[in-house]
This record gives C-alpha cells, structure tokens and sequence, in this order.
C-alpha cells in the first residue's frame, strides 16, 4: 500500500531527536566527509590497488580508508551508537542510534577516472532516519538534510535550499537510472523499459547522482536495483527533505529492498503503476 503523504511537513514530523542533537550528528557527518573527500581525491586518477570482494565487486584503498576514517569519527564521538558500512559490516546494530557508512557510492566511476562518486551518510534513530549527507569531492558538490531542516546544496556558486520539481505528468518528465540491463533483469519493474519510451527523456545518472537530481528538482524520478541500505540511507533523507517520495516498488518506505525509487512525490503512484506494468 503507498502512503500517499509526502512533502516537507510530513518528514519534519518523522523527526525522533531534538533540533539540537540533530545539527550535531549533521556537524560530524559533514566534518568526517571533509577527511572522506581529501581521502578519495588523493587516490583519484592514480594508480589503484584493487580488490575483489566475494560477490566479485571491486573495493579499493580508498573505500577502506575512509570507512575506516569514519568509523573512527564516530565511536569518538559517540562510543554507543552502531555503525552499518558497506567495507567494514555492522558493529552495535541494535543500537538505537546507528548509523549508515558508503564510503565511495559509484566505485567504478571511482576507479575508472569518472568523477561522479562520493561518500554517504545516513543517521538513523530508533528506526528512522534523521540527517542524510552525500559528498561529491571530485565534482566540488555536497548534499545534505535532517528532519525539519530542509535539503541543502553546498557547491561553487555556495549554499542553497534545494526543492524536487512540480512536474506532474510523465510524458514532461526527466527519468534516470543506474543501468538499463540490471533494472531489466532483475525483473522487479517489468515496465521500466516501456516507461521510458512514455518519458520527455530519460538518462542513465546512475548511484548517488541520480538521487541528488531528483533533490535538486533536474530530474523527476530515479529508479534502481539491487542496492543496499548505506547506498540509500542518506539519499532518502535529502529527497524527503526536499519535498519528495522513496519507496521501493512495492510502495513500501524502506532502505532494505531490492527495488528503490525516488521521485518528486507527485508522480510516485502513476511511476510505480508503470514500472510494475507486465504489458
């Protein structure tokens, strides 16, 4: 069933801690992803050891350093509080507080020279998440929100308030992706291709990119599979925040399925009545 309640109003109230706690679990996101960002430029374009893990993905130096970086940041400062990341698993998960570490969401971009790659943060409070960060260092871009703050931008031209579009029929929207091949195959939106032919355009900004577009208002919608909770922990702060919609495609609110789309809300329940299309 879609909870068909979104926009502003409805994530500041999904607020768990004071406004206080929540700058400063904000503050430590953002002062970890400046170490993250000087971490991953450091290896950019440079020559890479890498490694496979068992599922065959790729993991470089750089992904442990920050994890690792981070991991360190936080038990500092908050030696009760789990910690959920993609290198380094799960330690105090049934903490009340915890939270989600990317340390380069869009690793292949990372390793092949592409510069669309950053670190995510998501904090989560007694099963719901509060602030949401996305650090782009290569593109000189950051992303970030918490319950009832709204959703930022921070860039070259400085901080501005980011909102998702008013768009409200598919055929004017702008739709994107990670890959055409796995959203197919996976088999979870058997009428994703269909829909992108019924779309004003569609493009494949795939990983943390997507989900910032969607935030910034430039796209209306973006659709992925096979993630994991860290890739969409802090995304789905910044895209409520700024007004939209996360579900999987089912409609169910969650970070933990193998289906994820992010939309400006308005277009969410025609988007998944699309996607779940089997003609």
């Amino acid at each position: 069933m879609i909870d068909p309640a979104f926009g502003p109003e409805v994530s500041a109230a999904r607020a768990r801690v004071p406004e206080a706690t929540l700058r400063e679990w904000l503050a430590l996101a953002l002062a970890a992803c400046d170490t993250a960002d000087a971490i991953a430029l450091e290896h950019f374009r440079r020559d890479l050891v890498l490694e496979r893990k068992p599922d065959r993905s790729f993991v470089t130096i750089a992904d442990q350093g920050i994890e690792r970086e981070l991991r360190s940041r936080i038990r500092a400062a908050y030696p009760d509080h789990g910690l959920i990341g993609e290198e380094y698993g799960t330690d105090d998960g049934d903490a009340a507080t915890r939270w989600y570490l990317d340390p380069i969401d869009g690793t292949h971009n990372f390793i092949r020279g592409v510069p669309l790659f950053g670190t995510l943060i998501g904090v989560e409070h007694e099963g719901e998440l509060q602030v949401g960060v996305i650090s782009a260092p290569a593109m000189g871009e950051r992303w970030y929100a918490w319950r009832g703050g709204g959703a930022w931008n921070r860039g070259p031209a400085g901080e501005r308030r980011i909102r998702v579009s008013a768009v409200g029929a598919v055929e004017d929207a702008q739709l994107v992706y990670g890959s055409v091949r796995e959203n197919v195959e996976s088999g979870l939106f058997p009428g994703f291709e269909a829909l992108l032919t019924q779309a004003w355009r569609d493009r494949g900004f795939g990983d943390f990119w997507g989900y910032a577009l969607v935030a910034e208002g430039a796209a209306e919608a973006m659709m992925e599979t096979g993630m994991h909770p860290w890739d969409l922990a802090g995304p789905l702060v910044v895209i409520e925040e700024a007004g939209g919609q996360v579900t999987d495609i089912e409609g169910e609110r969650r970070i933990d399925a193998e289906s994820f789309v992010g939309s400006n809300g308005i277009l969410h329940a025609e988007l998944l009545r699309r996607l779940r299309a089997t003609e």
